[in-house]
């Protein structure tokens, strides 16, 4: 019997490395694992059980969020802050730091969004930049996808393209906007032109970085499988990539986006329209200070409007998948 508990006691001081019981649960176990696998007398049934929970150890379990969380995490934090800017904007304005002239009343501002709105104006000026930045943002996707898988996978044209797609990326938007003109005129294809100049490099660029971060063991996994060429793209890379890609959709829509209010602050034309942009540089022309804040906050709230409902839920529901979400929002 005094054999038995000293045999028992060794063994429980294997487990613990000496250390009182205070060694990690999942070094214990794994000790005990390899030890009775070395000595050929574990119960499969127990090895299975050991392994099962060092995996649910490692695993994360989602939770969700009550509607209360969300109301509280979400959504009133960013109302906070635009009641604090609002609060500070008036605080200036009735302390007359500047002329009402450079910095109007928060009441003026509300004031031209209810004209707009009630000449039945917001919705079309709202409509005709919209429409135009998705628009060039899909052409330029279309266009940017091949483009970054070649340049990815083929070291020559990396190599000389490269430098070219970082350097465009890094190029202002709005130094497109003169030759565009001159080369096109003041049209629609004009304003297309200078979007894609804007959102073709950041799109392709985030597809590298994202096919860049792809396991080899990947790829020579597709090849035993005999996925090669554009069967291992669409089947390998560009899964296995995806969460670069979408960062890379995302900063192209900014890009793409930024793009477009240059080319119409820049470029007037009747044949144009009447977009977010002309409107703001309308409002300069006027010298109405308000109209100019409204233009701002115009292009400020469609620009991050379609970035959340669009670009967010898709990077979510791709980070989701692979496990990089703590818990389902």
């Amino acid at each position: 019997m005094a054999s038995s508990k000293t045999t028992r006691g060794t063994a429980v001081e294997e487990a613990d490395g000496g250390n009182g019981g205070k060694q990690p649960l999942e070094k214990s176990v794994e000790k005990s694992t390899a030890k009775s696998a070395k000595r050929g007398t574990g119960n499969p049934q127990d090895l299975a059980g050991l392994e099962a929970g060092l995996d649910a150890l490692d695993a994360v379990q989602p939770k969700r969020v009550s509607p209360t969380e969300v109301l509280v995490q979400k959504v009133l934090p960013p109302i906070v802050a635009v009641a604090v800017v609002l609060a500070l904007w008036k605080v200036l304005v009735v302390a007359k730091v500047t002329p009402d002239y450079k910095l109007p009343d928060p009441g003026l501002v509300w004031d031209s969004l209810r004209q707009l709105w009630l000449q039945g104006e917001l919705l079309d000026i709202i409509w005709t930049s919209v429409s135009r930045g998705l628009f060039g943002f899909l052409i330029a996707l279309a266009i940017a996808t091949p483009l970054g898988l070649v340049v990815a996978r083929v070291k020559f044209i990396r190599a000389g393209l490269g430098p070219i797609l970082s350097g465009l990326q890094s190029l202002p938007s709005v130094a497109w906007v003169p030759p565009a003109v001159i080369w096109l005129g003041l049209n629609d294809q004009m304003m297309y032109t200078v979007i894609l100049l804007g959102a073709v490099p950041s799109i392709a660029n985030g597809l590298v970085a994202g096919i860049d971060q792809v396991p080899p063991l990947f790829l020579r996994a597709g090849r035993t499988l005999g996925a090669r060429g554009l069967v291992s793209a669409r089947h390998i890379l560009l899964p296995a990539a995806l969460p670069g890609y979408v960062a890379g959709l995302k900063q192209g829509w900014a890009f793409s986006w930024r793009s477009l209010m240059a080319a119409e602050i820049i470029a007037k034309s009747p044949d144009l329209g009447l977009g977010l942009g002309q409107y703001l540089e309308n409002q300069r022309n006027n010298s109405d200070m308000a109209g100019v804040l409204l233009g701002i906050l115009l292009i400020l709230v469609v620009g991050i409007a379609i970035e959340l409902l669009i670009f967010a839920p898709i990077e979510r529901r791709v980070l989701r998948s692979r496990g990089l979400l703590a818990s389902a929002r």
